[in-house]
């Protein structure tokens, strides 16, 4: 029987409802294994449906009415409360309850949300640590650890807090990690998990990849934000625009509310109600422009998205393919433009080469995004508009500079407009 066949009725309606066609080679490869409690690392390209595909087997395993018991923690508050969302949904179906646990949300109200006993938690990796230390989150009972976009969990920000959630369950708990760059996390699972993980990747048999073309634009730094208010001119654009720095992501984001461009920012710095507002004014389409840095968008998934900006260029080959990763999601086409000066341009071809791709050089002009040089003749002209008055000022300067008494003779008679007592007023000091 194939996976779809398997599943419930009202999650067979719900998948028809989603569109989602035929399940992913990571949906059905995992099903059956995590149907069986297997601990499994599963690797495969962003946008391939590693959510839904830990979410219905695991959930079909989860008993109503016995509090805690699939614990899935995420990275960041966005990616924590989208999962929360997709996880409601199939939940319903099997009348489960489930509760985010979020840092930067009121802790009181999750702790008095927790004494319902809700079987599902979604949640942050520091939170829901000091939760499980404050005995409110039982994690003995925990029967599954699921642990998204597990190589940024790893990192050096969340690394100890997640370390410790590992060793707060039980040692049979089922782990189950995901990944897109799972290959940076593979030399480190001896020592983080008591359970050997079975290793699934699919990335290269994965086929669910869109068209992403890859491109620059050439562009000295200041005069990037330039650059921005074209891309925000162009007809249907919306793009997801990174930085390495919050600093500079603030510092362009006043540059642009000067230019008058409408926008948002997705940053760590931001509460959580700043941040919820930036994602809900992009997805919905009333800005074009989303300025966030990696740990903002780490993981989100926007729909029609079609461009993402590199500011600055990726850190790192994995940096890269998380932010290339936003857009071409489950089939669909997208762009990834970075904005380089010549000494980028050399940096930017390596990591061209490290992910085996081509860069195509890209023009902002008129109101269009292009990959041919435009006729830059009216350009030209229209930017000569100012010199050309200038020049002729100039000259005229020069010709009559041996005459300079002359011209000045009768601007002096024009400005004395005073009277015979003012003219010799101060004749006596002399």
């Amino acid at each position: 029987m194939s996976m779809l066949e398997l599943l419930p009725e009202v999650w067979q309606k719900e998948w028809d409802k989603q569109s989602y066609g035929e399940p992913t080679l990571i949906q059905s490869t995992l099903y059956p294994l995590l149907l069986e409690s297997e601990s499994v690392l599963g690797i495969s390209p962003t946008g391939s449906g590693k959510t839904v595909a830990y979410l219905l087997p695991l959930l079909q395993k989860v008993i109503q009415g016995n509090g805690n018991q699939l614990l899935i923690i995420l990275p960041s508050q966005e990616l924590a409360s989208q999962v929360a969302d997709v996880t409601r949904i199939w939940a319903k179906g099997l009348e489960l309850n489930v509760q985010a646990i979020i840092g930067g949300a009121n802790v009181k109200r999750q702790i008095e949300r927790l004494k319902k006993r809700p079987e599902v938690l979604v949640g942050t990796p520091g939170r829901v640590l000091e939760l499980i230390k404050l005995k409110k989150i039982k994690a003995h009972l925990i029967q599954t650890l699921v642990l998204d976009e597990v190589d940024d969990l790893l990192s050096d920000a969340d690394f100890n807090s997640t370390k410790g959630i590992i060793k707060s369950v039980q040692a049979d708990t089922q782990i189950v990690a995901t990944s897109a760059t799972g290959e940076q996390i593979l030399p480190r699972m001896d020592t983080l998990f008591r359970t050997e993980l079975r290793v699934i990747d699919v990335t290269e048999e994965d086929n669910t990849k869109g068209s992403i073309q890859h491109g620059f634009i050439m562009t000295p730094v200041r005069k990037r934000s330039e650059v921005l208010r074209r891309l925000a001119h162009v007809d249907g654009f919306k793009g997801l625009v990174f930085f390495n720095q919050v600093s500079e992501l603030g510092a362009v984001s006043e540059r642009l509310n000067y230019l008058g461009i409408k926008h948002q920012t997705l940053a760590s710095d931001q509460h959580q109600v700043e941040r919820k507002r930036a994602i809900h004014d992009f997805e919905t389409g009333q800005v074009s422009l989303l300025l966030t840095t990696d740990l903002g968008a780490r993981g989100l998934d926007f729909s029609d998205l079609d461009y993402v900006i590199q500011y600055d260029l990726a850190q790192s080959v994995p940096d890269y393919i998380h932010r290339a990763g936003r857009v071409g999601r489950m089939g669909k086409q997208g762009t990834v433009i970075s904005l380089v000066n010549d000494g980028e341009k050399r940096e930017l071809n390596r990591l061209y080469k490290e992910v085996g791709k081509t860069g195509t050089e890209f023009f902002a002009t008129h109101g269009r995004l292009a990959t041919e040089k435009p006729d830059t003749h009216m350009e030209e002209e229209s930017k000569e508009v100012r010199p050309v008055k200038e020049e002729k000022v100039k000259p005229i300067a020069k010709k009559e500079e041996g005459n300079r008494e002359k011209m000045e003779t009768p601007k002096k008679k024009k400005k004395k407009n005073r009277t015979k007592k003012q003219k010799n007023k101060g004749a006596k000091w002399k």
